[in-house]
């Protein structure tokens, strides 16, 4: 089992996106012995006929619904087979030459359970991919003063901005989860993904988690990946979906009254925004006025509410 890695995969209509993705894993994964296992989301498109015809070899659950991101990394990670790491990628993401190599260097370093690497986006400009755990001072300083503003100060940004930040390692809270590289050991003690998210935050449960039983996520600039980014920050409905499960999360692990001050700082953000015109925040805004929309649960019929 030296150096087994199972790559798990979640698509959902991922067509177009995919064959970049299957192209750059012999490279990305140089050096190692390596599965394929694909989850996919009941798509509509030629995923899962495409993903047949350029890798024959490669394991397919068809969850036959869309059952979202946790829920996909769970199913393909119970029939992966024994392990020693669980890559999980989106179908969006290039790997370079040589990066899980790296990634694998890192996660063996003692207290390490959760290693990501330094992320580009097609034009090769770095993403701020780092972040720090959610706070009521960061949601209030990315209301008042704005993610990438904020981020520059260790106490105030939950986005680790400061591109000086990405040249050396460092541990981090948790990461943007594109692309990570999670040991035996810590899939073993954090147990399954929370499927509960369906989308948004469940990379952020589970890092939290890691570090809960006292092991690390670490950032490895010496590995790099290209991700092409979704439409989150275009899209209304996925947009108020992360919102309102960055609330969630917050009332999750914290009181009653913080996740109160958490909700009227996320108010006052999607607020001020939706005043200066954004459509993402006005949809986002109207999500956090219906308490009703705040506890129901997550998936495609919650997003055909919005």
């Amino acid at each position: 089992m030296a150096d087994r890695v199972a790559v798990v995969v979640v698509t959902f209509n991922s067509a177009a996106v995919l064959p970049g993705l299957l192209a750059s894993l012999p490279g990305g994964l140089g050096g190692l012995d390596w599965t394929l296992v694909v989850a996919d989301n009941a798509s509509t498109d030629d995923t899962v006929p495409l993903l047949r015809e350029l890798t024959p070899e490669a394991v397919v659950v068809e969850m036959g619904r869309n059952a979202g991101y946790a829920a996909g990394i769970n199913a393909a990670a119970a029939v992966a087979g024994d392990f020693e790491a669980v890559l999980v990628l989106n179908p969006d993401v290039r790997l370079t030459p040589g990066c899980v190599r790296e990634l694998m260097r890192a996660l063996g370093e003692p207290g390490v359970g959760i290693c990501v690497p330094r992320l580009v986006d097609g034009d090769g400009d770095l993403i701020y991919s780092l972040r720090r755990e959610p706070t009521l001072a960061r949601a209030y300083a990315d209301a008042l003063l704005g993610a990438t503003r904020a981020g520059r100060v260790r106490v105030l940004g939950e986005v680790v901005s400061d591109p000086a930040r990405y040249e050396t390692a460092a541990r981090t809270d948790w990461a943007e989860g594109s692309t990570q590289l999670i040991s035996a050991e810590c899939w073993r003690a954090c147990g399954a993904w929370d499927e509960s998210y369906f989308l948004y935050s469940e990379e952020t449960d589970y890092h939290l988690r890691a570090r809960d039983r006292g092991l690390r996520v670490q950032y490895v600039p010496t590995a790099q990946a290209v991700h092409l980014e979704g439409a989150s920050g275009t899209s209304p409905r996925l947009w108020s979906l992360l919102v309102a499960n960055r609330l969630r999360l917050f009332r999750r692990r914290h009181s009653q009254v913080g996740a109160a001050f958490f909700w009227i700082a996320a108010l006052l953000r999607e607020g001020s925004r939706s005043l200066l015109g954004q459509p993402i925040a006005r949809s986002a805004l109207s999500v956090l006025l219906r308490p009703s929309m705040l506890v129901a649960p997550r998936g495609p019929e919650w997003l055909e509410q919005v």
